[in-house]
């Protein structure tokens, strides 16, 4: 059995919120989502994560997302989607 998180919750925010050196909140974020593990690799070589509009390449030791679509599309320039700190 892995020990990989299977779900995470994305916070969609503007940059500069998250360029202040400060982990942005959930009340910060733009939209926000559920994923869940597909079991599937994406191209970043990340395991991928899917639910709420997003499509996510995240790695599950640093939290970070590798890649992203939102709706099928690439993040419009001046967003930046984080893993929220918040446990789902």
């Amino acid at each position: 059995m892995s020990t990989s998180a299977q779900r995470f919750e994305i916070l969609l925010v503007p940059r500069h919120v998250k360029d202040r050196g400060e982990l942005p909140s959930p009340e910060a974020a733009i939209r926000s989502g559920i994923v869940t593990a597909t079991g599937q690799t994406g191209n970043s070589g990340y395991p991928r994560f899917v639910g709420d509009g997003f499509e996510a390449d995240i790695d599950p030791v640093t939290r970070t997302v590798e890649a992203v679509l939102l709706d099928g599309s690439e993040l419009d320039y001046g967003l930046v989607a984080i893993v929220s700190e918040r446990r789902v």
